[in-house]
Protein backbone atom coordinates (compact mmCIF):
# COMPACT_ATOMS: atom_id res chain seq x y z
CA UNK A 1 0.00 0.00 0.00
CA UNK A 2 1.33 3.43 -0.92
CA UNK A 3 2.07 5.77 2.00
CA UNK A 4 -0.45 8.51 2.63
CA UNK A 5 0.30 12.00 1.38
CA UNK A 6 0.59 14.36 4.36
CA UNK A 7 -1.23 17.68 4.43
CA UNK A 8 0.10 20.66 6.43
CA UNK A 9 -0.76 20.28 10.11
CA UNK A 10 -3.83 22.48 10.00
CA UNK A 11 -7.18 21.31 11.31
CA UNK A 12 -9.42 21.88 8.29
CA UNK A 13 -12.55 21.98 10.45
CA UNK A 14 -11.69 24.66 13.03
CA UNK A 15 -8.65 26.08 11.22
CA UNK A 16 -6.23 25.62 14.11
CA UNK A 17 -2.51 25.53 13.27
CA UNK A 18 -1.15 22.31 14.76
CA UNK A 19 2.43 22.56 13.52
CA UNK A 20 3.85 23.11 17.03
CA UNK A 21 2.07 20.14 18.59
CA UNK A 22 3.05 16.49 18.91
CA UNK A 23 0.75 13.45 18.96
CA UNK A 24 -1.78 15.10 16.64
CA UNK A 25 -4.62 12.75 15.58
CA UNK A 26 -4.39 11.72 11.93
CA UNK A 27 -7.10 10.51 9.59
CA UNK A 28 -6.36 9.11 6.12
CA UNK A 29 -8.92 9.84 3.42
CA UNK A 30 -8.38 8.82 -0.22
CA UNK A 31 -4.67 8.41 0.38
CA UNK A 32 -4.19 11.78 2.08
CA UNK A 33 -3.45 12.23 5.79
CA UNK A 34 -5.34 14.99 7.59
CA UNK A 35 -4.73 16.29 11.12
CA UNK A 36 -7.12 17.42 13.84
CA UNK A 37 -6.99 19.18 17.17
CA UNK A 38 -9.22 16.57 18.79
CA UNK A 39 -11.95 13.98 18.45
CA UNK A 40 -14.78 16.40 17.71
CA UNK A 41 -13.16 18.04 14.69
CA UNK A 42 -11.97 14.66 13.44
CA UNK A 43 -15.50 13.27 13.79
CA UNK A 44 -17.02 16.16 11.85
CA UNK A 45 -14.48 15.68 9.06
CA UNK A 46 -15.14 11.94 8.82
CA UNK A 47 -18.87 12.54 8.43
CA UNK A 48 -18.39 14.93 5.49
CA UNK A 49 -14.77 15.04 4.28
CA UNK A 50 -15.60 16.69 0.96
CA UNK A 51 -17.24 19.63 2.70
CA UNK A 52 -14.24 20.32 4.90
CA UNK A 53 -11.81 20.12 2.00
CA UNK A 54 -13.67 23.02 0.42
CA UNK A 55 -13.46 26.72 1.24
CA UNK A 56 -14.76 27.93 4.62
CA UNK A 57 -17.20 30.82 4.68
CA UNK A 58 -14.88 32.69 7.07
CA UNK A 59 -11.15 32.16 7.43
CA UNK A 60 -8.79 33.95 9.80
CA UNK A 61 -5.14 33.55 8.86
CA UNK A 62 -2.37 34.53 11.31
CA UNK A 63 -4.45 37.38 12.73
CA UNK A 64 -2.82 39.61 15.34
CA UNK A 65 -4.49 42.42 17.24
CA UNK A 66 -2.27 44.64 19.36
CA UNK A 67 -3.64 47.58 21.33
CA UNK A 68 -1.20 50.34 22.25
CA UNK A 69 -1.44 52.85 25.10
CA UNK A 70 1.73 54.93 25.03
CA UNK A 71 4.62 52.49 25.27
CA UNK A 72 2.40 49.68 26.60
CA UNK A 73 1.29 47.00 24.16
CA UNK A 74 -1.51 44.53 24.82
CA UNK A 75 -1.49 41.55 22.47
CA UNK A 76 -5.09 40.33 22.39
CA UNK A 77 -4.97 38.09 19.31
CA UNK A 78 -1.71 36.28 18.66
CA UNK A 79 -1.53 34.76 15.20
CA UNK A 80 -5.09 33.44 15.29
CA UNK A 81 -6.08 30.80 12.71
CA UNK A 82 -9.78 29.91 12.58
CA UNK A 83 -12.43 28.55 10.20
CA UNK A 84 -16.20 29.00 10.20
CA UNK A 85 -18.24 26.90 7.80
CA UNK A 86 -21.39 28.12 6.10
CA UNK A 87 -24.57 27.17 7.93
CA UNK A 88 -22.82 26.18 11.17
CA UNK A 89 -23.80 27.23 14.67
CA UNK A 90 -20.44 28.02 16.29
CA UNK A 91 -19.99 28.64 20.02
CA UNK A 92 -16.78 30.49 20.91
CA UNK A 93 -15.70 29.86 24.50
CA UNK A 94 -12.81 30.75 26.80
CA UNK A 95 -11.91 32.87 29.79
CA UNK A 96 -12.51 36.61 29.92
CA UNK A 97 -9.64 38.33 28.11
CA UNK A 98 -8.88 35.35 25.88
CA UNK A 99 -9.69 37.30 22.71
CA UNK A 100 -13.16 35.94 21.90
CA UNK A 101 -14.96 39.27 21.52
CA UNK A 102 -12.04 40.83 19.67
CA UNK A 103 -12.11 37.97 17.17
CA UNK A 104 -15.87 38.42 16.74
CA UNK A 105 -15.35 42.14 16.04
CA UNK A 106 -12.73 41.25 13.42
CA UNK A 107 -15.05 38.77 11.71
CA UNK A 108 -17.90 41.31 11.70
CA UNK A 109 -15.68 44.08 10.25
CA UNK A 110 -16.12 46.25 13.34
CA UNK A 111 -12.35 46.38 13.75
CA UNK A 112 -9.23 45.74 11.70
CA UNK A 113 -6.42 43.32 12.52
CA UNK A 114 -2.97 44.69 13.29
CA UNK A 115 -1.69 42.06 10.87
CA UNK A 116 -2.96 38.92 9.18
CA UNK A 117 -5.87 38.26 6.86
CA UNK A 118 -9.61 37.72 7.27
CA UNK A 119 -11.37 36.08 4.36
CA UNK A 120 -15.11 36.13 3.71
CA UNK A 121 -16.14 33.90 0.80
CA UNK A 122 -12.47 33.91 -0.27
CA UNK A 123 -12.31 37.71 -0.42
CA UNK A 124 -9.74 39.33 1.85
CA UNK A 125 -11.73 41.86 3.91
CA UNK A 126 -8.50 43.20 5.40
CA UNK A 127 -7.84 44.97 2.08
CA UNK A 128 -11.15 46.86 1.92
CA UNK A 129 -11.41 50.58 2.62
CA UNK A 130 -13.75 51.89 5.30
CA UNK A 131 -16.65 52.57 2.93
CA UNK A 132 -16.51 49.10 1.36
CA UNK A 133 -16.25 47.49 4.78
CA UNK A 134 -19.28 49.40 6.05
CA UNK A 135 -21.37 48.37 3.04
CA UNK A 136 -20.34 44.72 3.28
CA UNK A 137 -20.98 44.73 7.04
CA UNK A 138 -24.47 46.17 6.66
CA UNK A 139 -25.45 43.63 4.00
CA UNK A 140 -23.85 40.52 5.47
CA UNK A 141 -23.92 40.63 9.28
CA UNK A 142 -26.47 40.97 12.03
CA UNK A 143 -25.13 41.80 15.50
CA UNK A 144 -26.67 40.95 18.89
CA UNK A 145 -24.70 42.30 21.86
CA UNK A 146 -24.96 41.72 25.59
CA UNK A 147 -25.40 45.47 26.18
CA UNK A 148 -28.15 45.82 23.48
CA UNK A 149 -26.53 49.03 22.07
CA UNK A 150 -29.85 50.62 21.16
CA UNK A 151 -29.86 54.33 20.24
CA UNK A 152 -31.48 55.92 23.34
CA UNK A 153 -33.34 58.76 21.57
CA UNK A 154 -34.90 56.49 18.92
CA UNK A 155 -38.01 54.37 19.36
CA UNK A 156 -37.87 50.58 19.20
CA UNK A 157 -39.24 50.72 15.66
CA UNK A 158 -36.69 53.33 14.57
CA UNK A 159 -33.83 51.33 16.09
CA UNK A 160 -34.94 48.28 14.16
CA UNK A 161 -34.93 50.08 10.81
CA UNK A 162 -31.35 51.41 11.13
CA UNK A 163 -29.70 48.55 9.16
CA UNK A 164 -32.12 49.14 6.29
CA UNK A 165 -31.30 52.85 6.23
CA UNK A 166 -27.53 52.22 6.28
CA UNK A 167 -27.73 49.72 3.41
CA UNK A 168 -30.10 51.86 1.35
CA UNK A 169 -32.92 49.33 1.43
CA UNK A 170 -36.60 50.19 1.52
CA UNK A 171 -38.31 50.06 4.91
CA UNK A 172 -41.32 47.77 4.58
CA UNK A 173 -43.34 48.92 7.55
CA UNK A 174 -45.93 46.14 7.46
CA UNK A 175 -43.29 43.41 7.58
CA UNK A 176 -41.49 45.08 10.47
CA UNK A 177 -44.72 45.53 12.41
CA UNK A 178 -45.48 41.83 11.88
CA UNK A 179 -42.07 40.92 13.31
CA UNK A 180 -42.73 43.10 16.38
CA UNK A 181 -45.99 41.22 16.84
CA UNK A 182 -44.20 37.87 16.56
CA UNK A 183 -41.77 38.99 19.27
CA UNK A 184 -44.61 40.15 21.53
CA UNK A 185 -43.55 43.78 21.17
CA UNK A 186 -46.49 45.20 19.18
CA UNK A 187 -47.39 47.58 22.01
CA UNK A 188 -43.80 48.72 22.51
CA UNK A 189 -42.79 49.88 19.03
CA UNK A 190 -43.05 53.59 19.87
CA UNK A 191 -41.25 53.27 23.21
CA UNK A 192 -37.66 54.35 23.67
CA UNK A 193 -35.07 51.98 25.19
CA UNK A 194 -35.32 53.40 28.74
CA UNK A 195 -39.04 52.56 28.67
CA UNK A 196 -38.36 48.90 27.86
CA UNK A 197 -37.34 46.03 30.12
CA UNK A 198 -34.04 44.25 29.54
CA UNK A 199 -35.77 41.42 27.73
CA UNK A 200 -37.73 43.85 25.56
CA UNK A 201 -34.55 45.73 24.70
CA UNK A 202 -32.80 42.52 23.69
CA UNK A 203 -35.73 41.39 21.55
CA UNK A 204 -35.66 44.81 19.87
CA UNK A 205 -31.91 44.43 19.33
CA UNK A 206 -32.56 41.01 17.80
CA UNK A 207 -35.16 42.47 15.42
CA UNK A 208 -32.61 45.12 14.44
CA UNK A 209 -30.00 42.43 13.80
CA UNK A 210 -32.39 40.54 11.53
CA UNK A 211 -33.89 43.52 9.70
CA UNK A 212 -31.48 43.18 6.79
CA UNK A 213 -31.93 39.40 6.52
CA UNK A 214 -28.19 38.85 7.15
CA UNK A 215 -26.31 35.74 6.07
CA UNK A 216 -24.28 35.70 9.28
CA UNK A 217 -25.51 36.44 12.80
CA UNK A 218 -22.92 37.37 15.44
CA UNK A 219 -23.81 37.27 19.12
CA UNK A 220 -21.53 38.49 21.91
CA UNK A 221 -23.02 37.04 25.10
CA UNK A 222 -26.51 37.84 23.72
CA UNK A 223 -28.29 36.29 26.71
CA UNK A 224 -25.79 37.38 29.37
CA UNK A 225 -27.94 40.15 30.89
CA UNK A 226 -31.23 38.27 30.74
CA UNK A 227 -33.09 35.99 33.12
CA UNK A 228 -33.01 32.32 32.14
CA UNK A 229 -36.52 32.23 30.66
CA UNK A 230 -36.01 35.32 28.46
CA UNK A 231 -32.52 34.20 27.51
CA UNK A 232 -33.86 30.82 26.43
CA UNK A 233 -36.42 32.49 24.17
CA UNK A 234 -33.76 34.65 22.51
CA UNK A 235 -31.51 31.63 22.00
CA UNK A 236 -34.42 29.63 20.62
CA UNK A 237 -35.04 32.28 17.96
CA UNK A 238 -31.35 32.36 16.99
CA UNK A 239 -31.02 28.58 16.75
CA UNK A 240 -34.22 28.35 14.73
CA UNK A 241 -32.77 30.83 12.23
CA UNK A 242 -29.69 28.65 11.99
CA UNK A 243 -31.56 25.37 11.58
CA UNK A 244 -34.57 26.40 9.51
CA UNK A 245 -33.06 29.20 7.41
CA UNK A 246 -29.43 28.05 7.36
CA UNK A 247 -28.09 31.29 8.80
CA UNK A 248 -24.50 30.98 9.97
CA UNK A 249 -24.55 31.70 13.70
CA UNK A 250 -21.48 32.58 15.81
CA UNK A 251 -22.02 33.16 19.53
CA UNK A 252 -19.39 34.14 22.09
CA UNK A 253 -20.55 32.64 25.37
CA UNK A 254 -19.67 31.51 28.90
CA UNK A 255 -22.81 29.37 29.04
CA UNK A 256 -22.21 25.62 28.78
CA UNK A 257 -25.86 25.05 27.84
CA UNK A 258 -25.44 27.24 24.75
CA UNK A 259 -22.16 25.58 23.79
CA UNK A 260 -23.77 22.16 24.12
CA UNK A 261 -26.24 23.01 21.33
CA UNK A 262 -23.63 24.22 18.83
CA UNK A 263 -22.41 22.31 15.78
CA UNK A 264 -18.88 23.50 16.49
CA UNK A 265 -17.25 24.63 19.72
CA UNK A 266 -14.07 26.71 19.40
CA UNK A 267 -12.03 27.34 22.55
CA UNK A 268 -9.78 30.38 22.98
CA UNK A 269 -6.85 30.98 25.30
CA UNK A 270 -4.36 33.88 25.18
CA UNK A 271 -5.46 35.06 21.75
CA UNK A 272 -5.40 31.78 19.86
CA UNK A 273 -7.19 28.43 19.74
CA UNK A 274 -6.52 25.55 22.10
CA UNK A 275 -6.70 21.87 21.26
CA UNK A 276 -9.75 19.63 21.54
CA UNK A 277 -12.37 22.33 22.06
CA UNK A 278 -15.06 20.01 23.37
CA UNK A 279 -13.15 19.10 26.54
CA UNK A 280 -13.04 22.76 27.53
CA UNK A 281 -16.81 23.23 27.74
CA UNK A 282 -16.86 22.27 31.41
CA UNK A 283 -14.67 25.25 32.27
CA UNK A 284 -16.75 28.02 30.74
CA UNK A 285 -19.20 28.58 33.62
CA UNK A 286 -16.43 29.63 35.97
CA UNK A 287 -13.09 31.39 35.98
CA UNK A 288 -11.23 28.10 36.26
CA UNK A 289 -8.18 28.32 33.97
CA UNK A 290 -8.50 26.41 30.71
CA UNK A 291 -5.74 23.77 30.58
CA UNK A 292 -3.35 23.85 27.68
CA UNK A 293 -1.58 20.98 25.94
CA UNK A 294 2.18 20.78 26.01
CA UNK A 295 3.99 22.01 22.92
CA UNK A 296 6.57 19.90 21.17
Amino acid sequence: MSPATAQPKTDLVCGMDLSEYVDVPEFVHNGTAFYFCGAHCEGRFQKDPERFQGVPLIKLNKVWKVFKAGVVETRVLRGLDMHVWEGDFVAVIGQSGSGKSTALNMIGLLDRPTSGNIFLKQGDTSLLDDEARALLRSKTFGFVFQQYNLIPWLTAFENTTLPLIFSGKKTETEKIVAKFETMGLAERMTHRPFELSGGEQQRTALLRALANDPEIILGDEPTGNLDSATGSKILEVLIDLNKSRKKTLIIVTHDADIAAQADQVIAFKDGHLVRDHQVHKKFIKSDTPVPSHEHA
